[in-house]
């Protein structure tokens, strides 16, 4: 009988490898087009790996925590029906901690009759996961649901997971045997200075999510490779406000979407990377790399507090309208862990909104290889001195705090300075008759 290798995707140009987060089948599963095999995971986006075709596991060559590279054989699908396949004898590879079809209870789900069963909807993916965890019908009935009407959804069931085999994780690891030392002893390698603390009978220990780990090496190592220096100006922002304000209602109308600052500020952003292309590059060593490409990353907040920074590629290529459209896409597919490698890769520049947070300022960490990140800080009515026909005069107007993180390697203060106050100048003298 014919078969189908499922192979480790390559899930955009940097990506050499990635690791397995999470098994949904094991040895001897039956599966259909379109169920999950496995969650993994890359420095830069998590990602679920449908099956391509029908028919039934015979091989599984990697576990969980795994990190394959990218082409590799992760599994064997046997095409069809495939019952008369028998699976390999040694099943090593498989996930740790599943148990066979016979150990199985009388209860637990199949990927088929979770329907049959229960009133609730469950998603295949849902369904999956209950199957290859052994979750039972009755388990599967109280967990609570976060989704639309009470739906279940993925991040409830591995909720419902973790506390379900927490003691048991404890247990087994408490089990495992010390693996044997090496005849040779490595090289020590050198380890980075730790922070001496006590910690108190009250105080609460939490291990970094894998994100948080790749955020915090991320910005240790930006910090270490760039001399940062940090340039700020106070645009007055009015008429850009008022320009908002006026046509809001209008443009999402017509258009579909809301229009917020965010894709008038890469607007402008965008236009003086064109005029200033030393600050969208990225350095090699002592090369200096001009970048032709103009991508825009925005930092976006997750639900789970971490951070991640979708790419807006061409963005001086495209209008408003086209700016807006990316952002409000990018920004729901980040919050929904949606979002694809080519999402996130390849950007030249980054923009940190403190702003969202009501922050007036900050900051930012450059975000590697990039040479620079501007941080916009909250609008807020201020009084202001202006000039008038008739004398000086104190009014209110709409400011706003614009900060540039600059590499000062290869950006120098005149280089920077005069960027970000190109950038303030196109905020500052925006056209409140423009069509959109």
């Amino acid at each position: 009988m014919s078969s189908f290798e499922i192979i480790m995707p390559k899930l955009g140009e940097s990506v050499q490898e990635a690791t397995i987060t999470k098994m949904f089948v094991k040895l001897n599963d039956q599966v259909e087009e379109d169920d999950m095999l496995f969650e993994i995971a890359t420095d830069k986006v998590d990602s679920e790996i449908p099956c391509p075709v029908d028919g039934k596991v015979v091989e599984i060559r990697f576990k969980e925590n795994d990190v394959v590279p990218v082409g590799e054989v992760v599994a064997i699908i046997a095409l069809g029906d495939a019952t008369d396949v028998e699976a390999p004898q040694e099943a090593s590879s498989t996930v740790a901690g599943s148990e066979s079809p016979a150990e199985e209870s009388a209860e637990t789900l199949s990927a088929s009759d979770i329907q049959s069963t229960s009133g609730r909807f469950y998603s295949p993916l849902v369904k999956s996961i209950a199957k290859s965890e052994n979750i039972s019908v009755q388990e599967l009935e109280t967990i609570a649901g976060n989704g639309t009407d009470g739906r279940v959804q993925k991040q409830d069931v591995l909720d419902y997971l973790s506390q379900r085999n927490g003691s048991a994780a404890s247990a087994a690891q408490a089990k495992e045997v010390p693996a044997e030392k090496p005849a040779v002893a490595p090289a020590p390698k050198a380890e980075k200075p730790k922070v001496s603390m006590s910690i108190g009978a009250q105080d609460q220990i939490i291990e970094m999510d894998r994100m948080r780990r790749i955020i915090a090496d991320h910005m240790v190592m930006s910090k270490q490779t760039s001399p940062h220096v940090t340039a700020m100006v106070e645009a007055d922002v009015t008429d850009m406000v008022n320009w908002r304000n006026k046509v809001k209602d209008a443009f999402q109308k017509r258009e579909g979407t809301k229009i917020t600052f965010m894709p008038i500020i890469i607007e402008a952003v965008a236009k003086a990377l064109r005029e200033f292309p030393g600050v969208n590059a990225s350095v090699d060593g002592y090369n200096l790399i001009l970048r032709k490409n103009i991508n825009v990353g925005v930092a976006v907040a997750l639900p789970s507090g971490n951070l991640i920074v979708p790419v807006i590629k061409n963005a001086d290529q495209k209008n408003l309208i086209g700016l807006a459209n990316d952002m409000n896409r990018l920004a729901t597919d980040a919050r929904n862990n949606k979002l694809g490698p080519d999402d996130v890769s390849g950007g030249t520049f980054t923009i940190s909104n403190f702003g969202s947070f009501k922050n007036v300022m900050g900051t930012p960490i450059i975000n590697q290889p990039q040479v620079a990140i501007l941080a916009v800080g909250t609008i807020e009515k201020k009084p202001a001195v202006v000039e008038t026909p008739a004398g000086d005069a104190i009014v209110v107007r709409q400011k706003m705090f614009l900060s540039l993180s600059y590499d000062h390697r290869v950006v120098d203060g005149a280089l920077g300075g005069a960027f970000l106050r190109r950038i303030a100048d196109y905020l500052e003298d925006y056209d409140t008759n423009r069509a959109f």
